[in-house]
């Protein structure tokens, strides 16, 4: 069993928000895998699926982003997935935007989804498929953060979310049918 996990905050005004461009993922990739989010379970929405042979579940934790690993932690721990074989999607402030990467373990570069991850289920050498969607800059940049974090796309960038949010389902299912070191050579040799 593989676990595919989006970060991102519950509720409707959260919704097209940067920081839940990992929700916006797994939900692409539910529709691709033609999974519904039926069930709740470890404060999670879940849906299940079948990929490459294996039994996917895809989580959406409703714990808010700071609180987001309980949820993760907890699906991990009850089925008894091992760290390598879960996959977290989530925003990334010091990529670019739409830049898409996957990587092995690391640590949390200040995401409150992965430090609550680290925090609830004491481990970080789970996958993870970094959404890119830049920072800030000029004067001010860093009180600026969190109003860019939790805001929505601008309009140019809107216009390439949808072909960008398929991307990254992609490179989840090639996480989960190929493994990680293949999936990431394709994915970041071309730039994401």
């Amino acid at each position: 069993m593989k676990i595919i996990s989006g970060l991102g905050n519950p509720g409707r005004e959260y919704e097209e928000h940067r920081h839940n461009v990992g929700f916006m993922v797994v939900d692409a990739l539910a529709r691709a895998l033609k999974a519904s989010f039926t069930q709740h379970k470890f404060d999670a929405d879940l849906a299940t699926a079948s990929l490459g042979g294996d039994r996917v579940l895809l989580l959406k934790p409703q714990t808010f982003m700071n609180l987001s690993g309980t949820a993760v932690g907890g699906a991990a721990r009850f089925y008894k997935v091992a760290p390598e074989d879960v996959l977290v999607v989530h925003d990334e402030l010091d990529l670019p935007f739409g830049r898409l990467a996957l990587k092995l373990g690391g640590g949390t570069g200040g995401h409150n989804g992965l430090n609550s991850l680290r925090e609830s289920w004491g481990e970080e050498t789970y996958g993870r498929l970094r959404f890119g969607i830049g920072k800030p800059t000029g004067p001010n940049a860093k009180e600026r953060v969190v109003g860019h974090v939790l805001g929505g796309f601008s309009g140019e960038e809107r216009k390439l979310l949808p072909e960008l949010i398929d991307q990254a389902s992609a490179a989840a299912q090639a996480w989960a049918t190929q493994g990680m070191a293949k999936a990431m050579n394709a994915l970041n040799r071309r730039g994401g």
